[in-house]
Order: structure tokens, then sequence, then C-alpha cells
């Protein structure tokens, strides 16, 4: 059948459609994307404005258009932080429904993380044995960690590359307020170390994301055209080498590195920040890009609820 995953995030609105069914590797057919950022959209009391409210439902309405010109048969509809912390959030979602039809389901953070964490798991198989996975989004990042489907350990921050970058207006940045951001960062990974720590070392380590992208291929790792199978990884080393220099530039120099959309050249910095930090502080020197995220595991869990057929 033909799915079809309606992402509300806090940079984009995305729709990917995949045909699946149980038992077999969703197949991405299309993906329909538009840049909102949510998260920039908040008045002074933490709300969606009425304007941001506004695109929202005409991206939403889009988004349903595309879905039933592709033939999509189910559309899975969900809200991540932006969405699930706004002051204005119930209120938001009353509107989307009234006015597209589609009932958004909010997910938690530790939801994002568990689902992500399934996405990971089907990627890399049984033989990846135990599995950290770092997963940063505009809003947060989430942190998982498992030997099964499930994890054992799942947790959200507020320490998405889209919050953290009004920590970082100038352009480039001031040394102060960098140095302030990534002592904030470190203080909130440093938290949550232990509780992972006492699971014991992972087999294998995996980020997921955009911003894991994108830090990976300008670090050097191969380009999306040589498909999706090739490994790519990320080495703290890189990261604490480009840190600095992703610091002392402005956006526009930003946009020019290697796999780095102008959309999100702003927040490259702080995304760079966050995974630096939390390489460093659970002791990671290496972790590998998984091209699956929570889209796909929101497919799979919907997949695993499928009957099997039968021959």
């Amino acid at each position: 059948m033909r799915l079809g995953v309606l992402d509300v995030g806090s940079n984009t609105v995305h729709l990917l459609v995949v045909d699946a069914h149980p038992g077999a590797r969703p197949l991405p057919a299309y993906s329909h994307k538009v840049e909102l950022k949510l998260a920039e959209l908040l008045d002074d009391e933490g709300a969606i404005d009425d304007a941001g409210v506004e695109r929202l439902i005409a991206q939403i309405l889009d988004a349903r258009q595309v879905a039933e010109d592709k033939g999509v048969e189910e559309v899975l509809p969900f809200a991540t932080s932006a969405v699930r912390e706004a002051a204005n959030g119930e209120q938001v979602l009353a509107r989307v429904a009234e006015e597209t039809g589609i009932d958004l389901g909010v997910l938690s953070g530790e939801d994002e993380a568990r689902l992500t964490f399934l996405a990971a798991r089907r990627w890399f198989g049984w033989s990846a044995g135990r599995l950290l996975v770092l997963d940063i989004g505009g809003g947060s990042l989430e942190i998982a960690y498992g030997i099964d489907e499930q994890p054992d350990a799942a947790v959200s921050l507020p320490l998405g590359a889209g919050r953290l970058t009004a920590a970082l207006p100038g352009d480039p940045p001031s040394p102060e307020d960098v140095r302030a951001l990534r002592k904030h960062v470190r203080a909130q990974i440093a938290r949550t170390v232990a509780e992972f720590a006492r699971l014991g070392t992972p087999d294998h380590v995996v980020g997921t994301s955009k911003t894991f992208k994108q830090l990976a291929r300008i670090a050097g790792a191969a380009r999306s055209a040589e498909g999706l199978y090739t490994q790519r990884t990320l080495s703290r080393r890189a990261l604490e080498e480009w840190v600095p220099r992703l610091a002392a530039m402005p956006v526009d120099e930003r946009a020019m590195l290697p796999g780095v959309s102008e959309g999100r050249a702003r927040q490259l910095l702080a995304g760079a920040l966050v995974a630096e930090g939390a390489m460093d502080l659970f002791e990671l020197d290496e972790l590998e890009i998984c091209p699956w995220a929570l889209r796909e595991g929101v497919i799979l869990r919907r997949l695993d609820r499928m009957p099997l057929p039968l021959r």
C-alpha cells in the first residue's frame, strides 16, 4: 500500500510518500518538503503567532493535496517539539483539524527517541548489537540506547539546532555567545550521561537527522549521489576541527560548504556544538550516519500493526 507520513517539525513540514507492506523495506516514492521554521514563529509568550498558524495550515493543505495526487491510501500525521511546547499548541491543533481535516498527533520527546531508535535498529539489524542513537532535530536532541527494538533508555533534551540558534545572534556570532552556548549544551547533556553509562558500552553508535548528515558531509563523507547504502561516518576529531571554523564563518559562507543547504546554514553551528558535546561527553570517537530516522520509525510501527499476508 502507499503510505504518507506528514511530519510537522520545528524546521519543516515534510510529507514522505512510501510504498510499503508488512515484512518488506519501505520504498520512498515521493518527498514534499517546505521550510516553515515553526520554532522561530513564536511570540513573546511562547505561542505560535497568527501568521505562523496560517502558514502552517496552508502547508498542510498543500501536503494533503500532494498525498491525494500521489495516490496515498493513508496519511500518518504527527507534530513534534515546536507544536508540543507552544503555549497555544492545543488551539493550533484544533484549528488545523477544523480547517484541514487532519488530526495531528503530538509525539512526546521520548516517543521521538523510541521511534527513531526503531528505525536505526531495523536499518542496521541485530548484528549491530547494543545501539546508541543520537538525533538532533530543530527543537530537541533525542538519545536512545538498547539491544532490542525498544530502547532500554530514551531521553529528549531541548537542544535542537533551530531552537539554540537564537542564542547566536551575530553573523558570525561573538566568541562569548559561542562559549556560553557551548557551556549550556554540555551542562544539559552531562545530566543524562550517567543514565546511559550504567547500561554499558554500545557496540555501534548512530547519528540521524539532517544536522548529522551535513556535518558528516563537510567532514568528508560521501555525497548523497553516491547512494543510500554508502557508509558515512563522522568522527569527534573532525567535529573538533570544524566547530571553530564554523563559528568564524558568516552564514553565507556556511551555505557554500558541500551538502549544506541555504536554509540550514544558519543552524549548522548550533547543531555542531550539540553533536560535539554529545560525542565528547559520551566518549564517542566516531558514529555512523543512518539514512532512516523518525519518519521511517513511524512507518515501521504502522506496518508492524498490519496483518501479514497469507500465501
